[in-house]
């Protein structure tokens, strides 16, 4: 059975996607959704600033003392690094599945969207054209921060092609522009829930080590937040570029599952080798 911390989460992804549907714009329903996630699990909203990030702080979760395998997973647009942790133990791992998750926190920042209030993101969001939704310059400069993250995990031991990215929604879109353009081999990607904006200029610049990567792509089918014709468009696209993608859609929202969660820990019993 779900955790009851998994529970709140999928009500607050639930309760934003039928604010959406009663025409509540989408970033003022995700401002609601954040002040309920406050009020129920404690957290203030303020991580760290936009500015000078030298660090990003994370919370970590080790299915061993001793792990082979690294996972750093982005959260969504107005949440934390906490908002995944309650799902690892559902994943039911075995074993010997020896895996580190890191859960980095993105800083509080105005999000241009959202009337300039400040809320944790990766980055700014301008409008609701998701073709033109973003600064790329901005998407760039958190890509340098999870690099970082990577090249700790290789100096701390960690081969990188033991270590997968991960993202949901806003950290979708970070874990495949960080993941598709780091030079070093890596494990994979999961992205959830998310699109590819700039994706002429990613799937451009893509290093030959990273080509047949595996990746994970999921979606909801009635996603009223990213449509599921953002899923339709990259997943061909990746495809073409010769990723091994496994493709998955679901009847929900913006939002996550226990079939997905099932199929997630499937794919990555299979991945992480």
């Amino acid at each position: 059975m779900i955790n009851f911390d998994i529970m709140q989460r999928l009500f607050l992804t639930s309760l934003m996607s039928h604010l959406v549907k009663k025409a509540t714009p989408p970033l003022i329903a995700l401002f609601f959704a954040q002040v309920l996630f406050s009020t129920l699990l404690g957290y203030s909203g303020h991580i760290g600033s936009v500015e000078a990030m030298e660090k990003l702080p994370a919370e970590i979760v080790k299915t061993a003392e001793e792990t082979e395998f690294t996972v750093i997973w982005m959260h969504g647009l107005g949440a934390d690094g906490n908002d995944f942790v309650p799902v690892i133990p559902e994943l039911r791992l075995p074993a010997s599945l020896k895996v580190k998750f890191i859960f980095p926190h993105a800083p509080s920042r105005p999000v241009t969207l959202n009337n300039g209030m400040s809320m944790p993101a990766w980055y700014d969001l301008l409008s609701l054209d998701r073709s033109k939704n973003a600064n790329e310059d901005d998407i760039l400069t958190t890509v340098t921060w999870i690099n970082k993250m990577i090249d700790d995990e290789i100096e701390s031991g960690t081969p990188s092609e033991k270590i997968l990215l991960a993202g949901f929604s806003q950290g979708g879109v970070i874990a495949l522009h960080t993941g598709l353009r780091y030079p070093k081999k890596l494990g994979g990607i999961m992205a959830l829930s998310t699109y590819i904006p700039f994706a002429d200029n990613l799937l451009g610049e893509v290093p030959d080590v990273q080509k047949g990567m595996a990746i994970f792509a999921a979606h909801g089918q009635q996603d009223p937040v990213i449509p599921f014709a953002s899923w339709q468009d990259y997943v061909p696209q990746l495809e073409a570029k010769g990723f091994d993608v496994e493709a998955h859609s679901y009847q929900m929202e913006h939002s996550v599952n226990m079939e997905e969660i099932n199929d997630i820990s499937a794919w990555l019993q299979k991945t992480l080798k």
